[in-house]
């Protein structure tokens, strides 16, 4: 078999990350060289820093990036996209015009006899278990407030998410997550332990949300894989049929 993919995290737009364009081109040259090796690829979410789809209107730009998506699976390999909390917002775009098998939730597979959960990872990180970040989250999924949004010209709500998104990022000491907090307090890692006791089958967990590296032994059968982010760490996992590997994309000097 071919290899499947795992990215996550590009953020692509965000307006607190310079060389918008460098960082777009980085992301699909690595897509464009993976494309003959790839049966599919996971993309688990905030692939957009901000994504709002009206009726007939989608977020201007990201151009390249749609564009190798759409080759992607005119090739035939499976784009799966997840949404994050910053990309959760999608109607059918991505799915009529480029291709991609759109997930909206959290989602189980069997891959060459290893079972995976795969998810971005929001929700479920039982850091987000305060009430603030809950109640943000219960707005976020609310239909009726979407379809109010979706009354306000896209000129003022595009630009205010995207803001929104970059004071997000800004907000956090030199724009980033905390570092790994140790298997006893990290949330998705708790998460993980404690799906596991009703779910012993699951071998692999992939999440992205927390931008930070992870590949961690659970027991002798599962990890918990977080991918990292494509901001400065340019993280990808590759699995190949038997084996799962993390790594880091250097452009020019990678072999994939």
């Amino acid at each position: 078999m071919k290899n499947i993919y795992f990215i996550s995290d590009a953020h692509l737009g965000s307006r607190a990350i310079p060389h918008s364009r460098t960082h777009e081109r980085r992301l699909v040259n690595f897509l464009d060289a993976i494309k003959h090796k790839a049966e599919a690829i996971y993309m688990l979410g905030d692939m957009f820093d901000f994504w709002f789809e009206y009726k007939n209107v989608v977020p201007k730009g990201y151009t390249r990036f749609l564009g190798k998506i759409s080759e992607l699976t005119d090739m035939g390999v499976e784009v799966h996209f997840f949404q994050g909390n910053h990309d959760q917002w999608c109607g059918d775009y991505l799915v009529k015009e480029c291709g991609v098998i759109l997930h909206t939730e959290q989602y189980t597979c069997e891959i060459c006899g290893k079972e995976f959960f795969i998810a971005h990872g929001d929700g479920l990180d039982y850091r987000d278990k305060d009430w603030k970040t809950q109640l943000m989250f219960t707005c976020f999924k609310s239909r009726t407030l979407r379809n109010i949004a979706r009354m306000i010209h896209p000129r003022w709500f595009i630009d205010f998410g995207m803001e929104w998104a970059k004071r997000s990022r800004l907000k956090r000491e030199d724009g980033k997550e905390p570092d790994y907090m140790g298997e006893d307090k990290e949330g998705l890692v708790l998460f993980a332990k404690d799906y596991l006791k009703t779910h012993p089958s699951i071998n692999f967990f992939m999440f992205g949300h927390r931008h930070i590296e992870l590949d961690l032994i659970l027991n002798k059968s599962s990890r918990v894989m977080i991918l990292g982010e494509w901001i400065s760490l340019f993280t990808y996992c590759v699995f190949d049929g038997e084996n799962m590997f993390m790594d880091n994309y250097v452009e020019g000097e990678t072999e994939l």
